[in-house]
């Protein structure tokens, strides 16, 4: 028999190393090949020359250079990766919509492609007009030239029903680990103990409440420590200063940190775990704060509740922070009771298990008959 071929799209590669879609398509990737198909992942690669090929765990990896960086490097690597992909036959699953005016040359093609449309990038306040636009066009684009779309997030199926018919729409939403241990070692760098500090771990964009969450901690001493994990550069980024000067001798920035062990050390021993967006749909940092069992302060709105569902102590703003603080840093049977509703929500809806059974049955029931 045949093996099921899939190629997938919009990420810079496998294994991951830059961020929630690249560990989804890792995850999918590493499911799917044990399951007998043959899975094949562009992978954006820095320099000049050929398209080359090879294997990582069973995994087919098109190793597509560019010369260009940032930006620009990413649209001309999926330029390339879409006229790579309208000469193979298979299904196509597509992570993101940023370029998907791209994927008509596939439409034109006539082969299949799911697009997973992640959240509502134009709405987001750090894009100027010009990115704003080039999202909302591509946004369009994604809903017009995919023959499928996953949302992950029922707000984000319901935004994307405004746009298609909801029959075209299929809700799954990110996973996470379960994370049982952590090596409390690490803590010792930062020179914070388990249980004596709270930590958010976002990027520092005011879409992410970084100031609001940093002024309600530092109104008071707390005898705790608040660790904000970012890539803050207050010379050149004037709210990143903003942050930065309105923070307590308690709050501890220790830049960014994408050791992974380190990173579930302080999500598995932080008394409570800040997150603070606004938009977007299901955040995968949350959902890997779910599964580590932390205790989760969220800013209130219709995406972080429906991820957090009962679990979570909620804030609309500074002062709403500032009294969760106030009544939580020092309640213990509250905490626990938070700790074990993350737990349980993250078993519910979560687990990696869960979503990638739903991917493969979605992939299996678009797979083209004909190819």
């Amino acid at each position: 028999m045949t093996p099921k071929k899939l190629y997938i799209l919009g990420i810079r590669g496998v294994p991951a190393q830059h961020g929630g879609f690249e560990t989804f398509a890792e995850k999918l990737s590493l499911y799917l090949t044990a399951y007998g198909w043959q899975v094949h992942v562009y992978c954006q690669e820095e320099g000049s020359g050929g398209i080359t090929e090879s294997t990582w765990n069973g995994v087919n990896r098109i190793h597509i250079p560019v010369t260009q960086e940032g930006s620009l490097g990413t649209v001309i690597f999926d330029w390339k990766a879409t006229r790579h992909a309208t000469s193979q036959k298979g299904l196509f699953l597509t992570l993101g919509y940023n370029t998907a005016v791209f994927s008509v040359l596939q439409r034109l093609k006539g082969q299949t492609n799911v697009i997973n449309m992640d959240g509502i990038e134009w709405r987001r306040d750090k894009w100027g007009t010009i990115a704003k636009a080039w999202f909302w066009l591509n946004e369009r684009a994604g809903c017009w030239m995919g023959n499928h779309l996953v949302a992950d997030h029922p707000k984000i199926k319901q935004h994307l029903a405004t746009r298609v018919s909801e029959a075209r729409i299929t809700m799954i939403p990110y996973g996470g680990d379960r994370v049982l241990s952590a090596d409390a070692s690490l803590l010792a760098t930062y020179g914070i103990e388990p249980g004596k500090f709270s930590v958010i771990i976002a990027r520092p964009e005011p879409e992410n409440s970084f100031l609001e969450m940093v002024r309600a901690f530092s109104a008071t001493p707390r005898n705790h420590r608040l660790v904000v994990l970012g890539n803050f550069q207050p010379t050149n980024n004037p709210y990143h200063k903003q942050v930065m000067d309105a923070a307590s001798t308690e709050v501890i920035f220790p830049g960014a940190i994408y050791e992974t062990a380190v990173v579930q050390s302080l999500r598995f021993y932080c008394r409570f775990y800040l997150h603070g967006h606004r938009v977007g749909g299901t955040n995968p940092s949350l959902v890997e704060a779910l599964g580590a069992g932390c205790a989760v302060i969220a800013h209130d709105n219709p995406f972080n509740r429906w991820v957090t569902e009962r679990g979570a102590a909620y804030f609309k703003d500074e002062a709403s922070c500032a009294a969760l603080f106030e009544q939580l840093l020092t309640d213990d049977s509250t905490l626990a009771q938070m700790e074990a509703a993350s737990l349980t929500r993250f078993h519910e809806r979560f687990t990696w298990n869960q979503i990638l059974l739903q991917y493969e049955k979605l992939l299996t029931d678009w797979y083209p008959v004909s190819r």
